[in-house]
């Protein structure tokens, strides 16, 4: 790969391999139209929580349901991913996830009621099982899509696509249909899901051979490999970590912007824009920083900028203040992506990825539920002592000195191979 040298090159070379390369041309739509929906969706079904219920605790709840099958489902559905079609197997979870999305439609089009919010609890615990399937299985077949040097730029791609219409475009846009009807963006988002999988059905490549060895066989398979791996292990740990402080701040960060910010939806949604352009940023200037300064460089700089945004979002009391914070955050978080995802790719095998990267994901991702009822946890806890304002900022502030100790383990523990 030649060293980049500019935003033009970097331009060049994105547009280049979505020209050059039809199949990852087809997943990456599939991507960018699902993460459209996915989008609207991240701030329509928070607030159609709270059209039901005004408890933190509730509404964590819906959150947590979101993410608790990346705890329990992410280890056997790597083996799934790996004794599977993935392309046929990201498909079915698009469509499945259509089908869930209809039914959340359905209830935000009745009369929504204090004891609708369990419903909704369980229909948003069903899309998350589809997307773990999908999304594991997304990751697990790009090496097969694109060439090893151009890893990093698909990863940054995918990533860039995924903030821009999952948070640039999406939130805002549902924050305009919820004036509208709090049920239009799951329409929007049910109809992106539909398409996604129409594109995906048309890739055509030649697919490893799946695993044929028992599921039990299989598993511990892949957990030998995870436990072998002492450097993987500890990124695990420290993204699981990581995971759980920003979805504790994210379940409660609506709370926030509303009582505190007195933000409106449309005004909520321009905050997350703005989040989503950092993440955009990120995603795309990651592999020329990664050139520029160093893979080791890079890692720290992000958790470093993690904790510096969330203790500016927690003595916030400006919305810009609060974008611009949420902007270095998510800047932050696509760099460690990029970096992480694509070394992963590299280092494990073909034949194991789809086992290992959701062992991975499973310490990663599944300290997400445990984050989102922490969030809300410690809100009802501080509210009676510290009133409503600064029980809200509290969860920003604390996620801010665990990131900077992250840090600290990170400078003394974390050495990538490159």
């Amino acid at each position: 790969m030649k060293p980049l040298g500019g935003f033009d090159t970097l331009a060049g070379m994105t547009r280049a391999l979505l020209l050059r390369n039809r199949n990852y041309r087809l997943l990456f739509t599939a991507g960018a139209l699902t993460n459209l929906g996915d989008g609207m969706v991240a701030l329509a079904l928070p607030w159609l929580a709270s059209l039901m219920t005004r408890d933190p605790v509730a509404i964590a709840a819906v959150a947590a349901a979101g993410r608790l099958p990346w705890l329990l489902m992410s280890v056997p559905a790597g083996v799934i991913v790996d004794r599977s079609d993935q392309r046929r197997l990201i498909a079915q979870a698009d469509m499945l996830r259509a089908a869930i999305v209809g039914a959340i439609l359905i209830l935000a089009l009745s009369a929504p009621s204090a004891g609708a919010i369990w419903l909704l609890t369980g229909l948003a615990f069903l899309l998350g099982a589809a997307e773990v399937l999908r999304d594991n299985a997304a990751q697990t077949i790009l090496p097969a899509l694109v060439r090893q040097e151009d890893l990093e730029q698909a990863n940054g791609q995918m990533w860039s696509a995924e903030q821009l219409a999952g948070q640039f475009i999406g939130p805002p846009l549902a924050g305009l249909l919820i004036a509208a009807g709090i049920a239009l963006p799951f329409g929007v988002d049910l109809a992106a899901l539909v398409l996604a999988a129409g594109c995906v059905w048309l890739i055509r490549y030649t697919p490893d051979a799946p695993v044929i060895q028992p599921f039990w066989h299989a598993l511990k398979e892949g957990v030998a490999f995870m436990r072998s791996d002492r450097m993987l292990l500890r990124l695990a740990i420290v993204l699981g970590i990581s995971n759980f402080l920003a979805t504790a701040v994210i379940t409660v960060q609506i709370l926030f912007a509303q009582d505190v910010l007195g933000l409106s939806p449309a005004g909520y949604g321009t905050v997350l824009s703005v989040e989503a352009l950092g993440a955009v940023t990120g995603s795309l200037l990651a592999p020329l920083a990664i050139r520029r300064l160093g893979l080791h460089p890079c890692l720290y700089l992000a958790i470093a900028a993690w904790a510096i945004g969330y203790a500016t979002v927690g003595l916030s009391n400006h919305p810009a203040t609060m974008a611009t914070a949420l902007f270095i955050v998510l800047a932050a978080a696509m760099l460690w992506n990029v970096i992480t995802v694509s070394w992963r790719q590299r280092r494990i095998p073909p034949q194991l990825l789809g086992r290992v990267n959701s062992i991975y994901r499973f310490f990663g991702w599944g300290s997400m539920p445990l984050g989102a009822l922490a969030g809300g946890a410690t809100v009802r806890l501080l509210e009676p002592d510290l009133g409503r304002e600064m029980a809200l900022r509290a969860p920003f502030l604390l996620a801010a000195t665990c990131c900077a100790a992250l840090l600290i383990y990170a400078l003394l523990r974390l050495r990538l191979e490159e």
